[in-house]
């Protein structure tokens, strides 16, 4: 598979280790590199033939929408910034998309999705999927995990995905999204199987919660999960178990 050779650049490391680790965790992007100053960002794009950078616009030296005009047309862009007022001139200047911080992985894989449309050779869809109903009994028993400073109480039928962020996870619910403290290793152990099922290195889904499959994508509501390669041969053959057992 061709893939789209990105360069992330921003001035705060916290938010380069983000858009460092999304870019990794979607088969069609490859990280060609990361970096905080604006002025590397310009050398690294020639060396490194980068294809789609995604860019803050807010830095030190020079501004993304600078880096830009220095740029032309080396490379395409998608923004990222705290402040919507740049919005507009962002688009004036033809970027794919135009990230507003703090970025959630679904909202940053549909603007890859828009660059993958764009960059990449269109390919024919593959059919949706759409799964069976869980085991009966689903959504009556419930988990605590541990936050930082208590333990919260969760109804399992309430979770709509897990998302593993080293040394923790992010559980998102159908209200809400709570951190617990533990990686997710230790979430899928505690998780009842087959109604768990790990589909990447960083995510667990509910069979019951997915609206459909496509190709390497599997779709919750508007969340967007990566089916990991080496996920995808057991999560398939769950599936295919659960249609045949109708």
């Amino acid at each position: 598979m061709k893939k789209l050779r990105c360069l992330a650049v921003d001035d705060k490391p916290l938010a380069l280790d983000i858009l460092s680790d999304y870019i990794q965790k979607i088969d069609f992007l490859e990280l060609a590199g990361s970096t905080t100053s604006a002025l590397e960002a310009l050398k690294l794009v020639d060396q490194e033939k980068v294809d789609l950078l995604f860019l803050d616009i807010q830095m030190p030296e020079l501004t993304g929408i600078q880096v830009m005009k220095i740029l032309g047309n080396k490379c395409h862009v998608i923004l990222t910034t705290a402040y919507t007022e740049y919005a507009l001139e962002g688009y004036e200047h033809n970027v794919i998309d135009y990230l507003l911080k703090p970025i959630a992985f679904d909202r940053f894989y549909r603007a890859a999705q828009k660059a993958q449309q764009l960059l990449l050779p269109a390919s024919e869809p593959a059919p949706a999927v759409t799964p069976a109903a869980a085991p009966e009994n689903t959504g009556q028993g419930i988990i605590f995990v541990k936050t930082e400073y208590k333990l919260v109480k969760i109804r399992l039928d309430d979770i709509l995905y897990v998302e593993g962020l080293q040394n923790y996870v992010s559980i998102y619910t159908k209200t809400e999204r709570i951190l617990s403290l533990r990686n997710i290793k230790k979430m899928e152990e505690q998780l009842p199987r087959p109604q768990f099922v790990r589909v990447h290195k960083s995510y667990i889904v509910p069979l019951d919660k997915i609206d459909s499959i496509e190709r390497n994508r599997i779709f919750i509501g508007e969340a967007v999960i990566p089916l990991g390669d080496t996920y995808r041969e057991n999560f398939m053959q769950i599936i295919e178990d659960l249609q045949t057992a109708q």
